[in-house]
């Protein structure tokens, strides 16, 4: 036996995806940068559906651009809640968050 050290490779056949990500220990960053990925772009077309540039996005908001680059950037998931509402406030939306019970055949 030769001094490499051998990773065993996981059997994931038969497995679902949320599983897969439990094994990986990665499902709630996951979940998180999926999230922010949907709010970012919902934020994205409904600014440029209203010809809202970054930087007069960023005034209403009282804020910097590179704040509101952050806000718009699908991996940056430490956006607050608050921002991400005025967000939406100022752009005429309204964000609803609702909490849905786990599904048993999800949790590894």
């Amino acid at each position: 036996m030769s001094g490499k050290k051998t990773r065993r490779k996981m059997d994931h056949s038969g497995s679902t995806f949320n599983s897969f990500l439990e094994e990986e220990g990665i499902r709630e960053e996951a979940e998180a940068v999926a999230i922010k990925r949907v709010l970012a772009w919902q934020l994205e077309q409904a600014m440029r559906r209203q010809r809202k540039t970054k930087q007069a996005m960023a005034r209403q908001l009282h804020t910097s651009r590179s704040q509101l680059d952050r806000l718009l950037n699908p991996q940056n998931v430490s956006v607050t809640l608050d921002t991400i509402t005025r967000a939406a406030r100022a752009l005429g939306k309204r964000v609803i968050i609702r909490m849905a019970d786990a599904k048993t055949a999800n949790r590894a």
